[in-house]
């Protein structure tokens, strides 16, 4: 029987900081559109919290019964590990898109834009087919698709549009920025495993770009997310520029990846993508909150 603090270890708390940017970015956009309405925005939070831990309490089910999750390092996994029983990370997980899914009703009936719901819908989809279902397309190398549209596009966008009613040009290349960061997330998260996942049949983006471009990929993605700043500047205020200095989180974990730290040696680079996210989605927000 896992203990509580292995089914928080479970939830892996250090992905949360992914959903608190990219709502604090769309509730930044929102304020320096003077849309603000912040019972929307805590229910979006709130909303892409419950679809963070579930997504991730779904990938320990999923991963476990596959047996891909046996051998790996960092956090805690429960089935893999045999802490929990699958069918209680499973329910875990359908809790976890149940609470998604009752407060995003609740706030698509505020906003009064029913198709939302399909939005709701097509997330949690998506959260359970990373890795769950006959095909799941993690298992293909499209985990960063899924992570850049659904905690990059639809977190800022959607945040975004629940209060302004509006989809922007800045909103839009806003959300690419912190998509791409997310994805350096994933990508680190992967290159760590590449050796158990070679092993064990799951074909994600590092396995198939192997260990060196895949290290090239990580340092392109934080750069990408870097013009994509400079972008959101030119359409809204210069001043945004100062949100670069947010970048200075990435010299660290860059140094990590591009220096070759394999296996335990990447969880502390995990980490330091995980605050470089906050970091910037914070600091973006703050700057939009006061240009």
């Amino acid at each position: 029987m896992a203990s509580l603090s292995q089914w928080v270890g479970g939830a892996r708390p250090r992905t949360l900081p992914t959903a608190v940017a990219s709502v604090a970015v769309g509730t930044g956009l929102a304020v320096n559109s003077s849309s603000l309405m912040p019972v929307r925005a805590l229910l979006a939070l709130l909303v892409a919290i419950a679809l963070q831990v579930g997504v991730n309490y779904a990938n320990d089910y999923s991963d476990g019964i596959k047996g891909t999750d046996e051998a790996r390092v960092g956090p805690v996994r429960l089935v893999g590990q045999r802490l929990a029983t699958p069918a209680s990370v499973r329910l875990a997980a359908f809790m976890s898109f149940a609470v998604a899914a009752i407060l995003g009703v609740i706030l698509v009936g505020l906003v009064g834009q029913w198709w939302l719901l399909l939005v709701g819908v097509a997330s949690v989809a998506a959260a359970w087919l990373y890795t769950g279902g006959p095909s799941p397309y993690g298992y293909f190398g499209l985990g960063e698709v899924f992570v850049f549209v659904f905690f990059g596009l639809v977190p800022v966008v959607g945040t975004f549009y629940v209060q302004s009613l509006t989809v922007t040009a800045s909103s839009v290349i806003a959300a690419v920025a912190v998509g791409l960061l997310a994805c350096a997330v994933l990508v680190t998260n992967n290159l760590r495993d590449i050796p158990t996942d070679t092993t064990s049949g799951k074909r994600t983006l590092a396995v198939r770009l192997g260990d060196p471009r895949t290290r090239l990929l990580y340092l392109t993605l934080v750069i990408g997310a870097g013009f994509a700043t400079v972008a959101v500047a030119a359409l809204l205020s210069w001043w945004l520029l100062i949100v670069l200095l947010a970048f200075g989180l990435a010299i660290s974990p860059v140094r990590r990846v591009r220096g070759g730290a394999t296996g335990p040696a990447l969880v502390p680079a995990l980490k330091e993508t995980g605050l470089l996210v906050l970091g910037y989605g914070l600091a973006l927000a703050a700057g939009l909150c006061l240009v």
